[in-house]
């Protein structure tokens, strides 16, 4: 997944940027408002992490522009304001959840992945696709009862995919939600990896796991969804 963060403490944002990229995620950084807002109207993140305090347009303001244009990505606001009328005023104007500075990195990255969780309709932590079970949290995956050792990248893929087991995601859905800006898009990557995917998860009396709709994407196998 693709996660947005928003912070101008420099030092801060890198152990933010640092902790999410370790569990897994794809992320980009901006450091004022104005940056956070080109960003973030693109709608290509699936969580958006918001400071409050932001030279060049404060945060509240960011968030309300987003809910306004009709961007529905989960934001999880870090602020250093305290009291009930400021959190419910943060809620109000369409934040997810919040964190008060200081805060633990380990809790922000497990409220990350909820936030994520919810936003596609999922409430567990383990994703299961008929026989495929996917653990988010360990990030694990079994089938059958076989236990699957899957890249990084692969793993990402796997479990982008089982958060929309009926939606067909094309090449370039994949490339947007799995890697940032810094990184050079090149779709054989992606088939590349999809291919990896289909030889592990696959013995040779199964059916094959992901389907490729050809010049349209990909996607589980609709019969395997339950």
């Amino acid at each position: 997944m693709r996660v947005l963060v928003v912070e101008d403490e420099l030092r801060l944002a890198a152990n933010i940027v640092a902790g999410l990229r370790e569990a897994g995620f794809a992320v980009d950084h901006a450091a004022d408002g104005l940056a956070a807002s080109a960003y973030a109207e693109q709608d290509l993140f699936d969580l958006i992490v918001l400071d409050l305090m932001l030279p060049g347009r404060d945060g509240k303001s960011v968030l309300r522009t987003l809910r306004a244009r009709g961007i529905h990505s989960p934001v999880l606001i870090l602020t250093a304001q305290e009291g009930k009328a400021s959190t419910i005023e943060l809620l109000n104007a369409g934040a997810d959840d919040y964190l008060a500075k200081p805060f633990d990195l380990g809790e922000l990255i497990a409220r990350a992945k909820a936030l994520i969780r919810r936003s596609k309709g999922k409430s567990s932590p383990v994703l299961q696709v008929g026989e495929l079970s996917i653990d988010t949290v360990r990030q694990t995956v079994t089938r059958d009862l076989r236990t699957f050792d899957l890249s990084p990248t692969e793993y990402r893929i796997l479990e982008y995919l089982a958060h929309r087991p009926r939606a067909v995601v094309s090449k370039k859905e994949l490339l947007e939600h799995l890697y940032d800006y810094d990184w050079e898009h090149h779709s054989n990557v992606i088939e590349a990896h999809i291919s990896n995917l289909r030889r592990k998860l696959t013995s040779a009396e199964e059916e094959p796991i992901i389907e490729t709709l050809r010049h349209r994407g990909y996607r589980l196998r609709v019969e395997e969804v339950r």
